[in-house]
């Protein structure tokens, strides 16, 4: 007898993950819109010269990553120790306040420098925010609807990744940054509305005494765990490398001379590449050798860069920055699908911190690194340089870690450790 068909909208017929993604979209609305007009409005303080204007771009990432290398095993730990509901709650009061801060600089014409505090600030936040609400959206459905949660997930993350930076472009045009701040506040408040709505179901386990050991039990089970951090290195190194949205300003501004309405759109097009891909892959059957899907979706991203820095018309440039989007698209689903079916609920803030700081350092660290090649080899080389790389990281992970070509169908795919483990035995088992 033929096996039923899945269901593409499985995880969203559950209330309370509904409540979950308004939340999380609100949340990424208010962080992709302030992401346009800081970034913007730095960028026509110093404008003036370019290569310093550059830099400044770079510095953005390296304020936002080095509080949340820092705070992130911190953060973890919080949420296997505290209530993730409550620190989601808190995180985005202070994620209120920070757009109130950024609000007032604005207003005032304040020093450039006070921004990067403020995004300091902000990114000691998301360093406990990021862990908790990973870690809290398997507590609000059943196992089984998680990996099909997992695409949703995506699709409207980067569907809220697509409308916000379009938003935030036409507000700054239109009004200014100040009302984008605006905008962001009121984000924010509607986050904490919609997350305050969900009920998490929370397995019952017996939770060890905070040691440093306990601490550093997520690193260990990462470590440990070869197809997990095969994964993590590739996507760490790979968006080090080939991130070009770092540098966006200057493209949009200097090179393809289409203002911040046209930066907005340039900034988005890589979240309708997203949506699309996240969209055709949720109504077709589970991914066949999804870790050579993975390693060739990585390579797809690393040509599109190329394609990009290349790139002196508008519309081709939309269309190769959409490309990057359907491309990594593909490796964030199977990396995020592959960490929660093995991670035990014990474990997944550490985890997830874990999974957050990679992330952080290669999107973060990637900016950084975009802006000081910019400032040394121009804007259009650094995108084809960071292309290439991306290109050999891929090759380099094929032979580092050959587990990731070995993955097959990962819906078949079971836990390192039954739910309801203790944390004594699973750190054990992580320790040894």
């Amino acid at each position: 007898m033929p096996s039923p068909k899945p269901d593409p909208y499985a995880a969203l017929r559950y209330s309370n993950y509904r409540y979950f993604v308004l939340g999380r979209s609100f949340f990424t609305l208010a962080m992709q819109m302030q992401t346009v007009a800081v970034s913007w409005e730095i960028y026509q303080r110093l404008s003036a010269n370019t290569k310093d204007a550059a830099l400044a771009l770079g510095l953005i990432g390296l304020v936002q990553v080095l509080p949340m290398i820092v705070l992130a095993l911190p953060g973890g730990q919080t949420a296997d120790r505290l209530n993730r509901k409550t620190i989601v709650l808190t995180t985005q009061l202070l994620f209120a306040f920070c757009a109130m801060c950024l609000l007032l600089l604005s207003r005032l014409h304040a020093p450039v420098g006070y921004y990067y505090l403020v995004l300091c600030l902000a990114a000691c936040g998301r360093a406990f925010s990021v862990p908790a609400i990973t870690s809290l959206f398997p507590t609000l459905l059943p196992r089984e609807a998680l990996p099909n949660a997992m695409t949703w997930n995506s699709t409207i993350f980067q569907l809220s990744a697509m409308i916000g930076p379009v938003l935030g472009g036409l507000i700054v045009a239109s009004a200014g940054p100040a009302t984008s701040y605006v905008v962001n506040i009121f984000c924010a408040g509607l986050a904490f509305l919609t997350f305050s709505l969900t009920t998490p179901v929370t397995p019952k386990t017996r939770k060890a005494p905070i040691t440093l050991d306990s601490l550093l039990s997520g690193v260990r089970f990462v470590f440990g765990t070869r197809i997990l951090l095969g994964l993590f290195c590739l996507d760490l190194f790979a968006v080090l490398l080939g991130g070009a949205t770092a540098l966006l300003p200057i493209f949009a501004n200097d090179l393809l001379k289409a203002g911040p309405e046209g930066y907005g759109l340039l900034r988005a097009a890589p979240s309708l590449g997203a949506v699309a891909m996240a969209l055709l892959t949720a109504h077709l059957p589970p991914w066949r050798k999804a870790g050579r899907v993975m390693l060739l979706g990585v390579a797809g991203f690393g040509l599109a860069t190329i394609l990009f820095g290349i790139s002196k018309i508008f519309w081709l440039s939309m269309v190769a920055l959409a490309l990057t989007g359907m491309f990594d698209n593909i490796s964030v689903v199977i990396r995020q699908t592959v960490m929660q079916l093995i991670t035990p609920d014990a474990m997944r803030g550490r985890v997830s911190s874990i999974t957050f700081l990679f992330i952080s350092c290669s999107n973060e660290l990637g900016e950084l690194e975009s802006g000081l090649t910019a400032r040394w080899m121009g804007a259009v080389a650094s995108v084809i340089f960071g292309g290439i790389g991306t290109l050999l990281v891929v090759l380099g992970s094929t032979f580092v870690f050959p587990e990731i070509g070995k993955l097959d169908r990962l819906h078949e795919l079971k836990p390192a450790e039954i739910a309801q483990a203790t944390e004594e035995e699973l750190e054990e088992k992580a320790h040894a």
